[in-house]
């Protein structure tokens, strides 16, 4: 499966390194796909190096102002020529989507893949991984908006809340 993760590329604390380490981990030993970023910094690099390591392949996607930082040794690199292409880019090589611990652009990312699919513009898996309980704030106010009629669909059917890496990895096993 191509799972495509949209995450940080920012170096974070072991909270946030220890968990992308052990999905990268269960998605290279599941001989899985990922499809990320590109970036060799932070945190994409570490779920990149995990996914390596345990012999999955890295199809990455980085962005013109950004190549400079694209990782050199992945299977395939494309490069976009803006943010909405990588996006698009993203989506299209992926099977499902994991949303990890990130800023704004990763909290861009995640919002855009949600109206996406709520519009019914893709049926594609998405699991937020909230690791150390960083997605708790975004998951009470998608359930208030799912509560108070904002939502056209069920948001069981809009994403999935996985706790760690085996819980999202067993979710869209089930999906797909």
């Amino acid at each position: 499966m191509n799972v495509g993760v949209f995450l940080s590329a920012a170096d974070l604390g072991e909270q946030y390194t220890q968990p992308a380490r052990e999905f990268g981990k269960l998605l290279g030993e599941g001989g899985h796909t990922l499809v990320w970023g590109g970036s060799e910094s932070g945190l994409m690099k570490v779920v990149a190096d995990s996914v390596q390591e345990a012999g999955g392949r890295l199809v990455g996607v980085s962005v013109t102002f950004l190549h400079h930082k694209a990782r050199v040794h992945a299977d395939e690199m494309v490069v976009a020529p803006d943010l909405a292409q990588r996006k698009a880019e993203l989506l299209r090589r992926s099977d499902a989507i994991v949303v990890m611990v990130g800023g704004t652009g990763t909290l861009d990312e995640a919002t855009e893949i949600l109206e996406l699919k709520k519009h019914g513009l893709h049926g594609k898996p998405v699991v937020l991984l909230n690791s150390a309980g960083f997605y708790d704030g975004l998951e009470l106010q998608l359930r208030r908006m799912d509560a108070e009629g904002f939502l056209p669909l069920p948001l069981s059917e809009l994403v999935y809340f996985a706790t760690d890496g085996a819980d999202a990895l067993a979710y869209l096993r089930e999906q797909l």
